[in-house]
């Protein structure tokens, strides 16, 4: 294999592990509620957003057959997770952990919950973000990335941040109080998914350099084919 054809196997495994991290974060954390500037939020709307900027940048170089693949692999790790709390939940905590059993679960026994309205709101979410970019991308001819990326961003985080939501919390909290959360997650993820379009340019620009135009020109092509293979053979 040759160095050339090398780099688009490292580019996809720097995403998909920046990808897994933030994912599986926003899982974990996703049940503490937080005020800011009056508004109240689940802690998993830091990190989450970065996984549809993530998916995007894969969505971009690879195609939506990659994306679909990874979106597959992140809900995989996800269920994986969900089985390794549910087995440390059942294991006893020694009488000198830092840690007891009472403290872990208030946290660990939360993020179950958490985990399987992400799970079913991110499927669907992802699913939406995949497709509206891949229809933008051919309408626009490959170009305005910040179209595609914060267009199907926004539809994409609309839908889970409903979702997981009212999954997650509506035995604790009334319908009322769950619009205003779901609102207010998602005000946050769509002023975020703007905001950070000029480092979504300055990622792809730094991408481009490093896989050189040549290599570039031929992902880009192979993402934009229905129904063809993104991947580069081996040289």
């Amino acid at each position: 294999m040759t160095y050339l054809n090398q780099k688009p196997v490292i580019l996809y495994v720097v995403l998909l592990s920046l990808f897994l991290t933030f994912l599986l974060m926003a899982e974990l954390t996703g049940s503490k509620l937080f005020v800011a500037f009056g508004f109240t939020m689940t802690m998993g709307v830091i990190p989450f957003p970065v996984t549809f900027i993530i998916t995007d940048l894969l969505n971009e170089y690879f195609g939506r057959k990659i994306v679909r693949a990874t979106t597959v692999i992140g809900m995989a790790m996800i269920s994986l997770a969900y089985v390794l709390i549910v087995i440390d939940i059942q294991i006893p905590a020694s009488p000198d952990s830092p840690v007891l059993d009472e403290a872990f679960n208030s946290v660990f026994a939360n993020s179950g919950l958490v985990i399987t309205g992400s799970v079913i709101a991110y499927l669907i979410g992802q699913l939406v973000d995949i497709q509206v970019f891949h229809i933008l991308r051919k309408k626009t001819a490959g170009k305005h990335i910040w179209l595609r990326a914060t267009g199907s961003t926004i539809l994409s985080q609309l839908i889970d941040s409903y979702v997981v939501i009212f999954i997650v919390l509506w035995k604790t909290h009334s319908l009322g109080q769950l619009v205003s959360i779901s609102n207010t997650n998602f005000l946050y993820k769509m002023a975020v998914a703007i905001l950070i379009t000029p480092l979504l340019y300055l990622i792809h620009n730094y991408i481009d350099k490093y896989l050189g135009v040549e290599l570039k020109e031929k992902l880009a092509s192979l993402a934009m084919e229905e129904g063809k293979e993104t991947t580069i053979q081996p040289g």
